[in-house]
């Protein structure tokens, strides 16, 4: 099982805490071991294995069958044929790996040929494309399945593996005399249910028992609540002691059940008010919000009343106004991605995700620097103008696909130089400061490692040089922190020994100081924390050094005390991400919140940012099965789902729908005085924020009415910078003031063109900031910094402007107007049947211009069918090209080159023109007889329209060939 995991790269990440280790398997409440499928049961792949490589050879082979070999739709299928072939071919040398092939599968059913359609009806004369998509859906759901299968077989493998793990953590705890937070629970229910005197004297001593954020409560936390409030303290059964009357008071808000991964699952709310309300309890309705404005409140009462109609799902109840609006400015903001068009002109969420949080940063900008904007304070009864503090980023996730999601955010922000805290991100370990305090303990540590030392030496705390540390290898030999220092020092390296002495005498002394006091000593002793606090975004920099005293300090707290632990330490947290950024927080610093949904719960902000557009409405597969009546949890092990998980998987995945819905209402009811959306104006995503669309969108006839934005710069007409021309963009929604498809609120669309985008870090500001002065000792440096600035200017701007301008000649052509026709020859019994596209018109070019001119059918289909094979071609390509190229032989142009008396083909050609521009381009046919030279240009695609274009790259072609050799040239296009 392990290997099988090893061979499907399964991320570290993947592993699932060690808290949960148990949970995934057993020990859940008095429940130790559960049935079905996650007993070992053999399973013998092979078959299936077998028979899924003959499901997909068989749609692979209809690839050599297709009409267009460009269209996507037979691209993907050519993809699977590719695939199918370097399998046999592979197996032919050696037998079959069931591991490495269940491995490809799961690669090769992420790739995105399984979404290609393609136009058209036919994919073949006698086969239409739907047959042909329908063919290969079905062999994807059919391998699916099979994979889906394997994954439950190996998580069963990867729960018998993980048994003698828990059994050691268990022996561990035990040993210690220690308990963790679920031993707690378990033992504090165990006591409860099983002591009918502890039963009775909490019951005697607990008159009231009042429990908040009751939707966060999971099973065992609810049966002691319950136990205790007994009116029978003899009952033993939770769900047989109904509460003493006025014994017991719960608050909560289903719409706000986000913790299903802690067990808090809203069917168990849900079970309990019945339960409550069956023994007389009165529910009673708290509908006034005293956080957000009317139209928040509008705007999210719009968005999630109809997603909320019981059920699975909570019921909605809907938030009364309570506080004014802020006047002279927007409540609900929705802030379009800039960017949003990938290749092929179609809407990414690639370019998305790369856009919008430069767009995030620059509004933070604009709202604090140049809005003049208020927002309210708990403690204060008039409003404050918006400040860094005030505004708070959240995610539904922090990290996806093991990247994390919030740096590009960070990025954005620290270019503008606002303070920002990251609360439980996973970036700590990425940022240079904190690489560089790594390096420079790694090679306190390890002094023999030169590499370490090297790092430390070049890295931003002891900045030396590269010339001073090639100098010092050339004069001195190897970097060692212990090595004694000469009398006769090469000058230029006289640095590399200080910091070497500083580093060796740290390695000494490392283990008589305090792991903390160590590093504080390198730090001084570079002065690096002047340094740090100069960088673009300081105070973060410095914070996250000083985090990184503060982790020695609780290492050692927690009672050790090796300097070389703590090394480790470090290094396993950077491998797998487990710090956090720096709690600045607690040091009191203000600024930007970035944090998730689920920390964020419970706390409020004036301004609230939603980010992560591209997140999805749902998980593909279901995250979580919890049965206390069967006393099952299942979870994905390392990414592979039980069969428990997947045999209801239709119901669980719309539970994990239904909670990404309430994770959306948390997101929104966070903000106080501005809630901002992330929007599309060219569509609407189906994404987390997906609710809030009909809250935030215009209706489709009514998106050209902008009405102008109170407190808002002066918008354009376009909210997306990258839209190509050949986009539809009839649905397109302008910037401006709309009215949303549902709600009395009003949303304001941002123009991106208002923001100051791609705005580059400047790290050097405050530097440039300490030499502005006017008088006293520092004038001369002053002066002597404002000169290197002009001539450091006056370069850049000379090193802008080329001295060389190449074009090519098909781009040169597009530019210039041909000043007539050339002459148009085409091959007889063109067959415009024929396949097409940039593959075919590539391997007719290359046979043309590999074949003898003089050569018959037999050589030419020889040819065709060597360039075929570099160009991956298809049989039905490689024969087509052979016929066109043997009838493009066949005529009098060609004939004429063959016996010419100088014949190029495809010769590069470099031309300099009259404005001084280098011309760059291939000729693929040049003959010279005794008219002058011949210029030929072989199209496949040649059509009416496309002359002018054409004749004018053949002219430049002409020009070129006569200004070189001094003879007259003609052109001629040959349709082939």
């Amino acid at each position: 099982g392990v290997r099988r995991l090893l061979r499907r790269k399964v991320r570290p990440g993947d592993v699932p805490p060690r808290g949960l280790l148990r949970q995934a398997g057993w020990d859940l409440s008095e429940h130790r071991d559960f049935t079905g499928a996650w007993r070992r049961e053999p399973f013998d792949r092979a078959p299936g294995l077998e028979r899924i490589v003959a499901v997909l050879a068989e749609v692979g082979d209809l690839a050599a069958r297709a009409q267009r070999p460009d269209d996507w739709a037979a691209q993907s299928i050519a993809e699977i044929s590719r695939w199918v072939a370097e399998l046999r071919r592979r197996e032919d040398m050696r037998p079959r790996d069931e591991d490495g092939l269940e491995a490809e599968l799961h690669e090769l059913s992420r790739r995105r040929l399984w979404r290609w359609r393609g136009g058209g009806k036919w994919f073949a004369k006698d086969l239409e494309r739907s047959e042909v998509l329908a063919r290969r859906d079905a062999a994807k759901a059919e391998f699916d399945a099979f994979l889906d299968r394997c994954d439950a077989d190996l998580a069963a493998c990867l729960r018998e593996e993980l048994r003698p793990l828990c059994a050691a953590y268990e022996r561990l705890k035990s040993s210690a005399w220690a308990l963790d937070f679920l031993d707690l629970l378990l033992r504090a229910r165990d006591l409860v249910r099983d002591d009918a005197s502890v039963r009775a004297e909490l019951s005697q001593r607990f008159t009231h028992v009042l429990v908040d954020e009751f939707q966060d409560t999971d099973p065992l936390q609810a049966e002691i609540l319950l136990l205790i409030a007994s009116a029978n303290p003899a009952e033993s059964r939770w769900r047989n002691a109904p509460p003493a009357p006025g014994k017991l008071f719960v608050v909560g808000d289903p719409k706000q059940s986000i913790y299903r991964f802690r067990r808090a699952d809203i069917a168990l709310y849900e079970d309990v008010k019945q339960l409550l309300l069956g023994a007389g309890a009165q529910l009673v309705h708290l509908t006034t919000s005293f956080r957000s404005v009317p139209a928040i409140q509008q705007a999210v009462n719009a968005g999630f009343a109809p997603k909320m109609q019981g059920g699975s799902q909570a019921s909605y109840v809907a938030l009364d106004p309570y506080r004014d609006e802020i006047a002279g400015q927007p409540a609900v903001v929705a802030l379009p991605a800039p960017k949003i068009y990938g290749e092929r002109d179609k809407v990414t969420h690639a370019r998305i995700e790369q856009s919008y949080p430069d767009a995030v940063a620059a509004f933070v900008d604009w709202l604090t620097t140049r809005s003049g904007w208020k927002v309210s304070e708990r403690d204060r009864e008039e409003p404050v103008p918006v400040e860094a503090r005030h505004v708070c980023l959240l995610f539904k996730r922090m990290r996806n696909y093991g990247g994390d999601l919030t740096r590009p955010y960070v990025r954005a922000l620290e270019a503008r130089r606002i303070p920002h805290v990251l609360v439980g991100g996973r970036s700590y370990h990425a940022r240079e400061e904190v690489q560089a305090m790594r390096a420079l303990a790694t090679a306190i540590e390890w002094p023999d490692d030169e590499l370490a030392v090297f790092a430390a030496l070049k890295g931003p705390l002891l900045a030396i040089g590269d010339d001073a540390l090639v100098l010092f290898r050339e004069r001195h030999g190897r970097l060692h922190p212990l090595r004694k220092r000469p009398e006769a020092v090469a000058p230029g390296t006289e640095e590399v020994f200080d910091a070497l002495a500083l580093l060796g005498e740290l390695h000494l002394r490392r283990n008589r100081r305090p792991i903390a006091e160590t590093l504080s000593r390198a730090l001084d002793a570079t002065r690096a924390h002047a340094g740090v606090a100069l960088w673009g975004a300081g105070e973060q920099a410095l914070a996250n050094v000083l985090r990184v005293l503060e982790l020695a300090r609780r290492f050692e707290a927690a009672g050790a005390s090796s300097f070389r632990a703590f090394v480790d330490r470090l290094a396993e947290d950077a491998e797998h991400g487990e710090a956090a950024e720096a709690a600045v927080v607690e040091e009191g610093t203000e600024g930007v919140r970035i944090m998730s949904v689920h920390k964020a719960k419970g706390l409020e902000f004036p301004v609230v940012i939603l980010c992560d557009p591209c997140a999805p409405e749902a998980p593909q597969k279901p995250s979580r099965l919890v049965d206390p009546e069967r006393k099952v949890w299942a979870m994905p092990l390392a990414g592979c789902a039980p069969a428990e998980l997947l045999a209801d998987a239709p119901a669980l995945l719309q539970r994990d729908r239904e909670e990404v819905v309430r994770v959306a209402y948390v997101a929104a009811t966070r903000a106080r005085d501005l809630l901002l959306v992330p929007v599309m104006a060219d569509e609407e995503p189906q994404s987390w924020l997906q609710p809030l669309n009909a809250a935030v969108y215009p209706a489709p006839l009514l998106r050209a009415e902008a009405g102008a934005a109170p407190g808002c710069p002066q918008f354009g007409k376009e909210a997306v910078l990258d839209r190509p021309e050949r986009a539809f963009t009839a649905l397109g929604v302008p910037p401006g003031l709309h009215v949303p498809q549902a709600g009395a609120h009003r949303v304001v669309w941002w123009d991106p063109h208002a923001l100051e985008l791609e705005r580059e870090a400047e790290n050097w500001l405050r530097e440039r900031d300490l030499l502005l002065v006017a008088d006293g000792a520092a004038e001369a440096a002053s002066q002597a910094h404002r000169q290197w600035q002009e001539q450091r200017a006056a370069a850049l701007e000379s090193g802008l402007r080329p001295s060389i301008r190449v074009e090519t000649a098909t781009g040169r052509s597009q530019k210039e107007a041909a000043a007539g026709p050339v002459a148009l020859e085409t091959v007889e019994l063109r067959d415009f049947a024929r396949p097409r596209g940039r593959r075919f018109g590539t391997l007719v070019h290359a046979v043309l211009a590999e074949v003898d001119l003089r050569a018959g059918p037999a050589q030419v289909g020889k040819v065709a069918l060597a360039q075929g094979r570099l160009l991956g071609a298809s049989g039905e390509e490689v024969a087509a090209a052979a016929r066109a190229a043997g009838a493009a032989l066949a005529h009098p142009l060609l004939r004429r080159a063959a016996a010419a008396e100088d014949c190029r083909r495809e010769e590069p050609l470099i031309h300099r023109l009259e404005d001084g521009t280098l011309l760059e381009g291939v000729v693929d046919l040049a003959f010279r007889d005794g008219s002058g030279w011949t210029v030929v240009d072989f199209k496949t695609d040649a059509q009416p329209d496309s002359q002018p274009r054409y004749a004018a790259q053949l002219r430049l072609y002409c020009a070129a060939i006569t200004a070189v050799t001094h003879l007259p040239a003609t052109a001629a296009l040959l349709a082939v």
